[in-house]
């Protein structure tokens, strides 16, 4: 078990933990904005292997540069890094960090394979540092009070899941659509977060199938993707990504149950009964920068011993194994059984009690 950082001063208050970034691209400048306000924790140092980006980032702030994680590492006194370099990138680079003694925030997916994050979480056991996954939504303070509704029963017993990301964006000279650097397309880049998310509500997922639309961008990776998904409790799930089409509907989380339904939206969330057409207002919507705060906050107590991580390298290890049994039912065209996760726990093993995210 990890040993919590000591982050009192001796006087009752306790001193901000010290963060780093790695990556000095456009998820770097939302944590930018994210860490103004926080109480928990602090960003002192900033390395991105073009030296430029990270000195755009690091002088506004009064902090340091670096043109690599190595040297960040071996310049600062840091407590944790967060990581927000391409996929591909993150079980060299989360190592290197992870044996410099720091803990580690990596941005999502974890890894692109299930062997690469099993190389990462054995080595954040072999440092005795805290590794986990960065997935924004969970942070979102509608998502959490959904959850927490679905889970008082006032929509009775839930039979759907449905989940949309789709907006149209230009992918033709971005990283995220180079499979070598991301591991795939919209199902790797957004599906994380939808697998993610519907576990956190739903729990263990069991099997998965998938159906690719037309690729309108001539794109190499897939562009528009539907995901079929069933939990372990025979609970159903749909799930619309796209970087193609955009549906503009007003939610981007529906779940439906035997006495009701929530909605989770971007600018409202809301939940009705079927006896009673009302609509019962309980979020204001998507907030980007508080969710990011939220999330680095929740890390920070968490490596003070105040609270448990939200998503643990078990909820991190399950993301991967459910996309990677995603495309393999791509390829297949049949529905395809998601193995036992990779940080070596079956699935039903994988959800943590629920904090909250707000």
């Amino acid at each position: 078990m990890m040993h919590s950082i000591n982050c009192s001063t001796g006087n009752g208050n306790r001193e901000k933990l010290k963060f780093g970034i790695v990556g000095a691209g456009s998820i770097a400048q939302a944590y930018v904005r994210a860490f103004e306000g926080c109480h928990e924790a602090c960003l002192t140092a900033v390395a991105d292997v073009r030296p430029e980006a990270a000195q755009a980032i690091a002088q506004p702030l009064q902090c340091r540069a670096y043109d690599s994680h190595l040297r960040m590492c071996s310049g600062e006194a840091l407590d944790a890094v967060i990581v927000c370099t391409p996929p591909a990138t993150h079980p060299e680079i989360c190592v290197d960090l992870l044996r410099s003694h720091v803990h580690v925030l990596c941005e999502k997916p974890l890894s692109i394979s299930s062997e690469s994050a099993r190389l990462m979480i054995d080595a954040a056991h072999q440092a005795d540092r805290i590794l986990t996954m960065a997935s924004k939504f969970r942070y979102v303070a509608d998502v959490a009070k959904a959850r927490r509704v679905m889970l008082s029963g006032v929509i009775g017993e839930v039979i759907l899941f449905e989940n949309a990301f789709t907006s149209r964006v230009d992918m033709s000279s971005r990283w995220n659509a180079d499979p070598k650097m991301s591991g795939g397309g919209v199902l790797i880049d957004n599906g994380t977060h939808s697998v993610d998310l519907m576990r956190y509500f739903l729990g263990p997922l069991i099997d998965v199938d998938v159906v690719e639309g037309k690729r309108s961008q001539g794109l190499a990776v897939e562009e528009t993707v539907r995901i079929f998904v069933r939990s372990m409790s025979g609970i159903i799930g749909n799930i619309d990504l796209s970087w193609s089409i955009s549906k503009e509907s007003a939610s981007y989380i529906d779940i439906y149950g035997s006495e009701g339904m929530i909605s989770v939206g971007w600018k409202e969330s809301k939940y009705r009964l079927y006896s009673n057409n009302q609509w019962v207002v309980f979020g204001k919507g998507y907030d980007k920068v508080q969710a990011f705060r939220n999330q680095i906050e929740n890390f920070a107590r968490s490596l003070c011993g105040l609270e448990p991580l939200l998503i643990t390298e078990v909820d991190a290890a399950a993301s991967v194994q459910v996309i990677e049994s995603a495309y393999a039912a791509l390829r297949r065209h049949r529905w395809t059984p998601i193995a036992l996760n990779i940080a070596g726990h079956s699935q039903n093993q994988c959800m943590q009690p629920a904090g909250s995210a707000a």
